[in-house]
């Protein structure tokens, strides 16, 4: 059994160094051609990333890819360098999922909105560390941590949580190795490492990406979407990952990709999440100030929106993620065409207690054993499903659209990062907005709102399901200002 894959990261990073990449002239004069744009990703990485434990692998095409694009000439994405999260499938590297158990999971086929990306321009650079099993292994957890990339520090003080579990996505973006990088996100993994680094993190509507190829935690929530250093690259990266069977395909697409065709500020109206106020001064006065903003510019501010499921709403939403991870899981083995074929849920948590000097010496495995246990019918699990779709959609969200005449709801992403521990786990600091999107399948976007004590915190606006757009040309003029 092979220990790690850092040591295949530097080697690629030799390879393609020594490959004497040349330059090929493209585009606008100021423009970097995509060898060029792989070149600097690859110094950057090389300079900094050990110290930050962000990237886990370099594909060992990208060279070629880059010289291919040159050679194509212009293209959507104009050879843009992108780092995936490696629990999404790229050919040509295994898809880990931060688990030593999947060093050899190996895909026949590149993840379908990755080989959307490679079509429309893009260079899949290689992958980015995670918390280990996008993290739902432990209830005590410490984001950024997997057996095959160690730990991976915050961009801006490496004592600090990158927070997860999209977390060497976050990283990457904020240290500058990427413009995007693609995390996914089950419940705030690309939500609170966007936040946690000060950088933006784009939830898609569940469903306008192919969830296909992604390890998956639990279907009805799990989706990929990118991290960026803004939401002019955010949305562009988005609109080449959108599945051509989604609906209103065309729409998100053509909007995403012309974010300046939306409507202005003025006269819109926004609505703020009561439940993520009143925690912390210091994050209060930071979102206080965004209102103000959004007050100046013409938006009407409707306060105090409340949206409060039943008793028991969260724990039955876990006993989903329990239910689903187990029959999702046990599929994605039973498809795979390598190794992992024979793998379950069952024989993953004997090989982590065979391995438990290296997969378990930060952390258990309470939620895989868990999982494994549940005692739950199809038919108690879709009464579940069913009644988490209704609070969070029509009793919810979709409710305090219509009922308000909404264009987005706003509120504090979370943060700042607390420090890293691997003896208590996470600490999150305050109340965030990701439990309601989540659930409900809408639009997410955090952008950065600013620092407490030099640690970003990120400020949320959710939109209406499947006008992912429209939210994101809301949050463009915003950004403006």
């Amino acid at each position: 059994m092979k220990a790690s894959l850092k040591p295949r990261l530097r080697l690629a990073l030799g390879l393609i160094f020594a490959m004497n990449l040349v330059a090929v002239t493209v585009g606008h004069a100021a423009e970097l051609s995509a060898v060029q744009q792989v070149q600097q990703s690859l110094k950057l990485i090389d300079l900094k990333d050990d110290t930050y434990n962000a990237v886990i692998a370099i594909s060992p095409d990208a060279g070629s890819q880059a010289k291919a694009i040159d050679r194509r000439g212009e293209s959507p994405l104009n050879g843009m360098t992108i780092l995936i999260k490696d629990n999404i499938d790229l050919l040509g590297l295994p898809t880990t999922a931060g688990s030593l158990a999947l060093l050899e999971n190996y895909p026949a086929k590149d993840a379908p909105h990755i080989a959307q990306l490679k079509a429309a321009g893009a260079v899949i650079l290689g992958k980015t560390n995670l918390s280990e099993w996008a993290n739902f292994r432990s209830e005590k957890s410490s984001s950024g941590w997997s057996a095959v990339g160690g730990q991976t520090g915050n961009a801006l003080d490496l004592s600090r949580s990158p927070c997860g579990s999209s977390s060497g996505s976050g990283v990457a973006v904020a240290l500058g190795y990427v413009k995007v990088a693609i995390g996914t996100e089950t419940h705030g993994s690309i939500i609170c490492p966007a936040s946690s680094n000060g950088v933006v993190g784009f939830k898609p509507t569940h469903g306008i990406v192919s969830g296909e190829g992604i390890v998956p935690l639990a279907l009805s929530q799990d989706t990929a979407g990118p991290l960026a250093d803004s939401i002019e690259n955010a949305s562009l990266v988005l609109s080449a990952m959108i599945d051509p069977k989604a609906d209103n395909f065309q729409a998100l697409v053509d909007g995403l990709q012309n974010l300046q065709s939306g409507r202005k500020l003025k006269g819109m109206r926004i609505g703020v999440m009561a439940s993520t106020q009143g925690y912390d001064s210091r994050r209060d006065e930071l979102f206080n100030a965004a209102i103000d903003k959004l007050k100046a510019s013409g938006v009407t501010i409707i306060d105090d929106i409340k949206l409060e499921p039943y008793e028991g709403f969260w724990d039955q939403n876990y006993q989903l993620l329990q239910y689903e991870f187990k029959r999702d899981l046990n599929a994605y083995f039973a498809g795979r065409n390598n190794a992992l074929k024979e793998m379950s849920l069952t024989k993953l948590i004997q090989f982590n207690q065979e391995n438990a000097a290296q997969e378990l010496k930060h952390f258990d495995q309470i939620i895989f054993e868990k999982s494994n246990a549940l005692e739950l019918t199809d038919k108690e699990y879709r009464i579940i499903r069913d009644k988490g779709h209704a609070t969070t959609r029509e009793q919810g969200l979709d409710k305090a659209f219509a009922e308000q005449k909404l264009d987005a709801i706003i509120g504090i992403s979370g943060g700042p990062a607390w420090k890293i521990d691997h003896i208590n786990g996470d600490s999150f600091f305050g109340p965030g907005m990701a439990g309601y999107p989540a659930v409900g399948g809408h639009p997410h976007v955090t952008i950065p709102g600013g620092k407490i004590a030099g640690m970003p915190m990120g400020m949320s606006f959710v939109g209406k399901r499947f006008q992912d757009h429209q939210l994101a040309q809301l949050i463009y003029r915003y950004m403006q200002l």
